[in-house]
């Protein structure tokens, strides 16, 4: 599974959006089983999280992938019901257990030989599929869910740490199981996942909050929202500036977001206003409400 900071997202909760929801679940199960089945297994590669360590496992004691991975998640989802709610716990349950089915009856062709090829493509699959169920409002994988019920107890430490740290022994034991070489395109199968896992939940429009502080606001205010069609919010603050931090004159910040393809744009015109603006950026995970799409100018 791909780090995180929060719990997976809920997307797509309304009553009416169910089936949008079972069908991007069940479009996540056929992908990730097709980038196990075709790429990963053939080759002994694993992924990360506790599919990687059903892997493992499978390899080692030669049990079944597909009880291992429906045995081994279930418990994090029993454990997460109370967390996460029964909504989220029952379409993770489903989506472990559809997974967990395509595995053992379905027949997937054996795509390539090509170790690289299978490392990537093999991410690319699972990668997507871990992200259109989560689109979905389910997982495919409990690593996320343990991370989070462990952080709540061991507070100097991420979620995204835990997931970290976890892999890092999840291949730490696989170069020790299947050896140097499947261990190493393990781990590029991993961040193959992420980047598409990434992808499939933000996708090319990722946003990004951007804070501009500068004299010309009120200028600066007034391209963003009639030159590139995008809200602002104002607040004011005062500058502080020098060894001791001396206190300079009020002033009003502008706040905007934007997708990362109008950014280049956005520093563009702020920097037509005032050369000299300072401006600090940062993604965002998700955001609704206000002019997040941008609207129509005349």
């Amino acid at each position: 599974m791909m780090p995180t900071d929060s719990p997976p997202t809920q997307f797509n909760n309304a009553p009416n959006s169910e089936f949008k929801n079972a069908l991007f679940i069940a479009t996540g199960v056929i992908s990730a089983a097709f980038g196990l089945k075709s790429f990963l297994l053939s080759s002994h590669f694993i992924d990360g999280g506790v599919t990687g360590v059903s892997m493992l496992l499978a390899t080692g004691f030669r049990l079944p992938l597909s009880i291992l991975i429906l045995v081994i998640n279930l418990p994090f989802i029993a454990l997460g019901y109370n967390q996460l709610g029964r909504r989220f716990a029952l379409r993770s349950a489903i989506g472990i257990g559809g997974l967990a089915l395509v595995l053992a009856v379905v027949p997937f062709p054996d795509v390539t030989h090509d170790l690289l090829l299978t490392a990537v493509f093999g991410g690319v699959f699972i990668g997507a599929g871990i992200g259109l169920a989560m689109r979905g409002g389910a997982v495919l994988d409990g690593t996320e869910i343990a991370a989070l019920l462990v952080s709540r107890y061991l507070v100097l430490l991420k979620v995204s740490d835990l997931i970290l740290i976890l892999n890092v022994v999840i291949f730490g034991v696989a170069v020790l199981v299947l050896g140097t070489e499947p261990a190493l395109y393990s781990m590029l199968t991993y961040f193959a996942a992420a980047r598409v896992l990434e992808f499939v939940l933000n996708g090319i429009e990722q946003y990004t909050g951007v804070t501009i502080v500068s004299e010309y606001s009120n200028d600066i205010r007034r391209v963003i929202t009639e030159k590139l069609g995008r809200g602002v919010t104002m607040y004011q603050g005062k500058s502080g500036y020098g060894k001791r931090g001396e206190m300079g004159i009020e002033r009003d910040i502008v706040f905007t977001v934007v997708t990362r393809l109008e950014l280049p744009a956005l520093r563009t015109a702020v920097q037509e206003v005032d050369p000299r603006a300072f401006i600090v950026q940062y993604r965002i995970d998700d955001a609704q409400g206000g002019i997040i799409k941008k609207r129509a100018l005349h």
